[in-house]
């Protein structure tokens, strides 16, 4: 499983690398700076010219995340080539983004414009390239990719008890794996907590506190929380197995999505 993970993120890392490429000679084809001898030798390399607008926001967010993991003292150099200066009075060269590219902004006298951010384009490219080299230099850290393992395989084992007319356990070994997520989340955003062993609901109210999740992930955390506390706690009524099942896919969905 753990080489899987790896190969996974090994792959992944080498299409954004590639695409960071491609972004690169894009800019390039959509201002106009490549002849076509140029075009035909950069496509015969097996690179593909892509719409910037298009796939720009997506290449962002992907490498935003991996640079934010693997290399961080690289990430706010890597924001600010992307994110105009709020405080920026006037464009220049060296404040022109790829924000601004994005959006087709010039000066008044057009002697600013999209061009300036291919420089830009280039770095940001540079950054993430970096960050596949430190990945295959084994300095990532591989705690995420055991961690995550070992979730899936829990939460396996909780469906499994699940299918077998268990409910309350299988309920109590899927609410181990939330409460241990919200728990490491909480530590990755150097979240204090005031009690020594907080709740599920304790840790929800402090990752929504901090903006680290909305309003719509808050209730359906708590909703899961609530189904936990029936498994555990609520002696009223049993679990049914349909609600235990739609609760180890709602926790498998939150370890995915909410990091």
């Amino acid at each position: 499983m753990m080489t899987t993970k790896f190969e996974q993120l090994k792959k992944e890392l080498t299409d954004l690398d590639k695409m960071g490429t491609q972004l690169v000679y894009s800019m390039y084809k959509e201002q106009d700076q490549l002849d076509e001898d140029a075009i035909k030798k950069i496509t015969e390399k097996g690179w593909e010219f892509v719409s910037v607008h298009q796939e720009y926001q997506r290449w962002y967010t992907k490498a935003y995340r991996v640079i934010s993991q693997i290399i961080p003292e690289r990430l706010s150099e890597f924001e600010s080539l992307y994110k105009a200066d709020p405080k920026r009075k006037e464009l220049s060269y060296s404040n022109y983004t790829i924000s601004d590219y994005l959006i087709n902004i010039v000066n008044g006298n057009r002697t600013r414009g999209p061009e300036d951010a291919i420089p830009k384009m280039i770095i940001q490219s540079k950054i993430l390239n970096s960050a596949r080299e430190r990945f295959k230099s084994a300095l990532f850290d591989i705690k995420e990719i055991l961690q995550a393992d070992i979730y899936d395989s829990e939460l396996d084992t909780a469906n499994e008890l699940n299918k077998k007319g268990f409910i309350r356990a299988a309920g109590a070994v899927a609410g181990v794996v939330l409460e241990k997520h919200l728990a490491h989340v909480c530590s990755v955003h150097k979240i204090k907590q005031k009690k020594s062993n907080p709740s599920i609901s304790e840790y929800n109210q402090a990752l929504k506190d901090n903006d680290i999740t909305d309003t719509t992930t808050w209730r359906f955390i708590q909703h899961l929380g609530d189904i936990r506390n029936l498994c555990d706690h609520n002696k009223d009524r049993e679990p049914k197995k349909d609600e235990v099942n739609e609760y180890i896919s709602g926790i498998m969905k939150i370890t995915k999505t909410v990091n």
